[in-house]
């Protein structure tokens, strides 16, 4: 842990306060409690923890994809936790690349369509999408795969094309929930090897959700969850505090 703060130019992601719970009749689940966190721009930051821990409600948080019970979640100075549904949902569509565990092609779309798809929802211009979704496969090295269907494709093909996908949109923000889950120990380090490199050719941020230690140490920095809390995290891209 730190007792710094970095600058505020140079903090893409703050999180204050964060709790989230879930409420089953009078039962209250906790997920995330007191959560105080900030990642730098252009860092790659790994969330470790086992499962069950609150890693992956940690990483919805900063994708927009829910919200926080409290505290508040900021991204690149847009407060997230204050927008409503569609403000969230606009958000992602034209700001954000997230990568899945389970990769979430559309199967009856190739590999370059997938990619196309992507830039179209973005709102690309039609002229752009196919330079820029052939440009994105060559960056993976799937070049020779644009005409290949999802199930014509390895895993690891299928999560290089997923990571297409998420950069096509040139997003400020990738963040990847156990991108490596589905994939064996060498093709999983592969791709976070991959997607590392990447990171720094398109000058975005990386936020992952691993529970697997040697992929953790490809990071900048490590912020370890145990049990919905954030207990420490070692690297300067990100500071962590433990709220006592």
């Amino acid at each position: 842990m730190s007792g710094a703060r970095d600058s505020e130019g140079e903090v893409l992601v703050r999180l204050e306060g964060v709790s989230k719970r879930y409420e089953t009749g009078s039962i209250v689940t906790e997920v995330l409690t007191d959560v105080d966190l900030a990642i730098r721009r252009l860092s790659f930051t790994v969330v470790f923890g086992v499962s069950g821990c609150g890693k992956t409600t940690l990483l919805n948080m900063i994708a927009a994809l829910d919200k926080p019970s409290s505290g508040s979640v900021v991204v690149d100075g847009v407060t997230l936790s204050s927008l409503d549904e569609p403000g969230r949902t606009e958000f992602r569509r034209t700001r954000l690349g997230i990568v899945f565990q389970y990769y979430n092609l559309l199967p009856t779309l190739t590999a370059i369509e997938n990619v196309e798809a992507a830039l179209e929802i973005a709102g690309t211009p039609g002229r752009q999408t196919r330079a820029r979704a052939v440009s994105c496969l060559e960056m993976v090295g799937l070049s020779h795969c644009g005409a290949k269907f999802p199930s014509e494709l390895s895993g690891g093909e299928q999560q290089r094309v997923a990571i297409a996908r998420a950069l096509a949109k040139e997003p400020l923000l990738i963040v990847a929930d156990e991108p490596t889950g589905n994939l064996d120990e060498e093709t999983g380090l592969g791709v976070m090897t991959l997607m590392s490199e990447l990171r720094l050719r398109k000058e975005t941020t990386l936020v992952v959700a691993t529970h697997n230690t040697r992929l953790a140490s490809l990071a900048d920095c490590v912020v370890r969850i145990e049990q919905g809390r954030v207990h420490e995290a070692h690297g300067a891209p990100a500071v962590a505090e433990i709220s006592r």
